[in-house]
């Protein structure tokens, strides 16, 4: 029976443990942090419970996938979002509601977008082709090497090539009229760490896979319930977690690492090695490969860093819708500003949760428990966060105003985590919070590849290798870094 030691356990670390388990491999994970999730994790304080970062998610088939190929239950309860999301424009003070049902949405844009019916069909027909001209072919699959990709990219029907050139605002501007309307489909470039202005159109396909491919899913009792779920398995597979290490080094024999090392010298010796930390910023610092040095990491796009808040309230907020955006009146200038720090954040944009709308459990009562996230610039272009506090009381400021509520007035819990907290705690490129950007090339073969380039029993999973980013890529990536494996070790079944 082979030895896997996973790096790592956030949600691709503890999928690919579960599959690799199931095909007879004997798994062992360590984890610098103090429990388990990665991004995935949860926080506890002055009697709140918030997911700490991720608050929904898309293509709940992955997961269904996932759960048939490691031959366990669904550790967790789905529960569908509708409506989708809100979002409030604070030049109009006009809040929208997105919903699945598109004759109730082109209702939310009939005095805006009187032809949104129209629009929007043609619109998700394009995006829903696309998707599924391309899911399997590219997504869902291995490369060998960059010729071998773009002769598989080469498979995709010629129409959809405009796709690699537009930007994703471009494609909504095709297709519609308003600025609302076009803001509010952009949102979804956000999801990727990036902006509407530097996202290839292809990502239009997220908008298929929002308003028509599943929609968006929460979980009962919270986010954090599959992180509590995957270990639960995992616990009943023999498959344990050391935490608090913190890899350093490693040593090696030939084309084979033979063991990692932590922070303490204990050596973690294992047939074959997965790592769940960012896989660029990995084979930088404790790989210390010369294509991923620091500067030459500084040089490619990454995805705007977290700044988040989370706010316990004493008293409730039915105003507050369970995700809401808050948007201002130069969407178009703070896209192509906030990357690079050339904008300022007395009035920025910010998405709410309140998290204690669908989870009861997650405040005392008659109090709210909220969480606020807020791109930011990472620590290339913004290097000082002194300011943490006053951008987390202008967001407060503002976000009082457009729900007609003195927050500052209420607040009994207050944490902010600017980009600083998640570089150190999660090893993210300079805070960026979804690792390396989506662009035409750093996606698929272009982006660092699952197996490593010297050491032929090393594999990365999640965070800057293929698929991307997102709890549904992680799930895919796990699936794809144990098919991987198989090829070198062949099945043990």
């Amino acid at each position: 029976m082979p030895n896997a030691i996973i790096i790592g356990s956030g949600l691709g670390g503890l999928a690919t443990a579960l599959r690799l388990s199931k095909r007879g491999y004997n798994v062992h994970l360590v984890e610098q942090y103090h429990q388990a999730g990665g991004r995935l994790n949860q926080l506890k304080k002055d009697g709140f419970t918030f997911d700490l970062a991720p608050s929904f998610f898309s293509m709940s088939f992955e997961f269904q996938e996932f759960v048939n190929d490691a031959q366990i239950p669904m550790p967790f309860e789905f529960v569908e979002l509708d409506p989708l999301y809100s979002v409030n424009f604070r030049d109009t003070k006009k809040t929208y509601k997105i919903y699945k049902n598109l004759d109730k949405l082109a209702g939310e844009f009939k005095t805006v977008e009187p032809n949104f019916r129209k629009n929007i069909e043609k619109y998700l027909a394009s995006a829903g082709k696309f998707y599924h001209d391309t899911n399997e072919l590219v997504i869902h699959k291995n490369f060998k090497n960059i010729a071998h990709y773009l002769l598989t990219l080469a498979r995709v029907p010629m129409g959809h090539a405009p796709k690699m050139i537009r930007s994703f605002w471009d494609e909504v501007t095709r297709h519609f009229d308003s600025r609302e309307v076009k803001e509010i489909l952009s949102l979804v470039a956000f999801f990727l760490g990036a902006t509407p202005l530097d996202t290839p159109a292809l990502y239009s396909l997220l908008s298929y896979t929002e308003l028509v491919h599943d929609g968006y899913h929460s979980v009962k009792g919270g986010m954090y319930k599959i992180v509590e779920g995957l270990v639960a398995e995992m616990k009943k597979q023999g498959i344990d977690i050391t935490y608090h290490t913190s890899i350093e080094t490693f040593e090696h024999k030939g084309d084979k690492v033979t063991a990692f090392i932590d922070q303490n010298g204990k050596k973690w010796s294992a047939d074959l090695f997965v790592v769940n930390a960012d896989a660029a910023v990995f084979r930088n610092k404790i790989m210390k490969k010369k294509s991923f040095r620091t500067e030459k990491l500084d040089k490619q796009k990454w995805t705007l860093a977290p700044f988040t808040m989370y706010l316990g309230i004493d008293k409730k907020l039915p105003e507050l819708e369970h995700h809401s955006y808050f948007l201002g009146d130069n969407f178009e200038e703070y896209a192509e500003k906030i990357f690079k720090n050339n904008i300022s954040l007395k009035k920025p944009y910010y998405y709410v949760t309140n998290v204690s709308k669908n989870n009861t459990e997650a405040a005392p009562e008659n109090h709210e428990a909220v969480f606020i996230l807020c791109p930011v610039p990472d620590l290339r272009f913004k290097t000082n966060w002194d300011d943490s506090e006053e951008i987390g009381n202008n967001i407060l400021t503002d976000l009082g105003e457009r729900i007609g509520v003195d927050l500052h007035a209420h607040v009994v819990s207050k944490t902010i985590l600017p980009p600083p907290y998640w570089e150190k705690s999660f090893g993210l490129h300079r805070g960026s919070g979804l690792g390396l950007a989506h662009d035409l090339n750093q996606i698929g073969a272009f982006r660092p590849s699952n197996k490593d380039e010297d050491f032929k029993n090393v594999f990365y999973v999640g965070s800057s290798t293929v698929p991307g980013t997102g709890l549904p890529m992680a799930i895919i990536s796990s699936k794809l870094v144990v098919e991987r494996i198989e090829q070198t070790y062949g099945s043990l079944h």
